[in-house]
């Protein structure tokens, strides 16, 4: 199972308990986050392969914890989400390593066809 476990990043328990439970009837194992910063404490424990992480969170946000994630763990997929049409962040999240950048609200199935894509990312990222 410890393929398919992914970790959310999110400031609003809600947002990550609902999607974590989504998730978990889809056979993903879901571990969460409250900001950037408890994300990066995450990895050390488990490096997770893909992240799903909110832009906007107090104490770290989620562009500055993709970069530092980034550094450390360059395989791991980061999924990032915002509440807000910026594409200056957009292109900065993607020049950091971000996997994807999805505006929400977003359609479930959208954001599973995206972690579906991140998991084969990071194996072929990690076969080379």
């Amino acid at each position: 199972m410890d393929e398919k476990k992914l970790l959310l990043v999110d400031d609003e328990k809600e947002v990550t308990r609902i999607l974590s439970k989504r998730l978990q009837r889809r056979m993903y194992a879901c571990d969460t986050a409250g900001n950037g910063q408890e994300a990066l404490e995450a990895m050390q424990r488990f490096p997770y392969r893909v992240v799903i992480m909110d832009v906007q969170m107090p104490i770290m946000d989620g562009i500055t914890a993709l970069q530092a994630l980034h550094k450390t763990w360059p395989d791991t997929q980061v999924i990032l989400l915002s509440g807000h049409a910026d594409m200056q962040l957009a292109v900065q999240a993607m020049s950091s390593g971000a996997f994807s950048y999805i505006m929400k609200p977003v359609e479930f199935e959208e954001l599973l066809f995206k972690i579906e894509d991140a998991f084969m990312q990071f194996q072929i990222e990690t076969q080379k």
